[in-house]
């Protein structure tokens, strides 16, 4: 199983950025996906949910409005557009699937920085 995340860097306040999720090793189409967020000095976080046909999404309250999941299971990609960036988005970004008691995998992350 690999996650491999992209799509990171600087970027000003009010900017956005698309990160990508690209997978390999599992039958992608069957699971939820979720991107996770780091800050520094803070306890990783749900950012967003997307279920295993798309059909269905959670948000976490402080980006409510303001990044969208959604998933390409033809492409074994998952996504989250992130408009609206402020200072407090500042994180290493994460997607992760779960497997269940079979265990959970993440990918290495992706530097998201938003200052001016």
């Amino acid at each position: 199983v690999q996650l491999v995340e992209s799509g990171g860097g600087l970027v000003q306040p009010g900017g956005s950025l698309r990160l990508s999720c690209a997978t390999s090793g599992f039958t992608f189409s069957s699971y939820v996906m979720s991107w996770y967020r780091q800050a520094p000095g803070k306890e990783r976080e749900l950012v967003a949910s997307i279920s295993s046909a798309g059909g269905r999404t959670n948000y976490a309250d402080s980006i409510k409005g303001r990044f969208t999941i959604s998933r390409d299971n033809a492409k074994n990609t998952v996504y989250l557009q992130m408009n609206s960036l402020e200072p407090e988005d500042t994180a290493v970004y994460y997607c992760k699937t779960s497997f269940g008691i079979r265990g959970s995998y993440w990918g290495q992350g992706t530097q998201v920085t938003v200052s001016s």
